[in-house]
């Protein structure tokens, strides 16, 4: 008996784990396809309703983990590109270049066809889209642009990708979200874990609540209640994620400013110390004394300078 609770809870931590890389906006609308072409046909203004028109070809180990692809599927010769954000990051269009490129490469291979070779590749149309739910206040809809990244202000670009964004908090894209109520109720799950951290509840018990109020009033009932654990672990592991995040810029920044210092120090005592070489003055062990450099380092600095 102890040997099967065992292998059970293996099981499941096996399937946490996965799942947990995933993140929940991932895993909701993997693991529902009619979900995915109803977002598609919301974004797209059509109506397929045939799931098996849908292929989904998500990068599963792309080379730097965290640029990892969430959502990638082939529809009528279009290859959609979705990200999900809880952070504003001006950087996706490079991402969801190299997504791309990875992306074709795959799809040539599979096609067996040479890039080489006379005759043309067809490649699907990419739609790259990205929905994002963080408490930073944006608008309903913007665009970013590959060539914003460019620095060659004045030349004009030979390539652009352009990449739609949209705010998929609780009351933004009204009409989206009417249009696709797994979507809606992503928001209305995501809207009440953090009414109820607000409160002073630890995390998991903020999550947790909103997972059981969301059954109780049917708000991605099925999903939750298959995936309850999981969804849980997800939304921990997202919000340490963040909060790591937030401490290596933080770090990052202190420890620049606290570079740039030390940089601005030895350069003051260096400037000084070439002042007082070219007034002639004082002996190269009397200028290291007052500027507290080494002598070696005086004597380097009255060096004449090499081409």
């Amino acid at each position: 008996m102890e040997r099967k609770d065992a292998k059970e809870r293996q099981t499941l931590t096996g399937r946490v784990s996965r799942k947990v890389k995933d993140g929940m906006f991932r895993a909701l609308f993997r693991e529902d396809k009619e979900g995915l072409l109803q977002l598609y046909n919301a974004l797209n203004g059509t109506d397929y309703t045939d799931t098996a028109e849908l292929e989904i070809v998500t990068i599963e180990n792309a080379v730097y983990i965290v640029m990892k692809n969430d959502l990638a599927f082939l529809i009528a010769d279009v290859l959609n590109m979705y990200e999900h954000q809880s952070s504003v990051n001006r950087n996706l269009p490079v991402r969801f270049l190299l997504y791309l490129a990875e992306e074709y490469q795959r799809l040539i291979e599979r096609m067996e066809e040479s890039l080489y070779g006379r005759r043309r590749i067809r490649l699907p149309v990419p739609r790259c889209v990205v929905f994002y739910n963080g408490e930073e206040e944006m608008p309903d809809r913007w665009e970013l642009r590959l060539s914003d990244a460019f620095s060659g202000e004045r030349e004009k670009a030979d390539v652009e990708l352009r990449v739609q964004v949209y705010n998929i908090n609780l009351g933004h894209n009204r009409e989206l979200m009417e249009k696709c109520p797994l979507l809606e109720g992503y928001a209305k799950f995501t809207a009440l874990c953090r009414a109820y951290a607000a409160r002073g509840m630890e995390r998991r018990d903020a999550y947790s609540r909103a997972v059981e109020y969301c059954i109780e009033h049917d708000i991605l009932k099925t999903f939750l209640q298959r995936n309850r654990a999981e969804v849980i672990g997800m939304l921990l592991t997202d919000f340490d994620a963040e909060k790591y995040e937030r401490t290596i810029r933080r770090e990052g920044i202190e420890t620049g400013i606290e570079q740039g210092i030390e940089q601005g120090i030895e350069q003051g005592r260096a400037d000084s110390a070439r002042r007082m070489l070219r007034a002639g003055r004082l002996s190269l062990e009397e200028i290291a004394e007052y500027t507290a450099l080494s002598v070696e380092e005086v004597r380097r600095l009255a060096e004449p300078a090499t081409v």
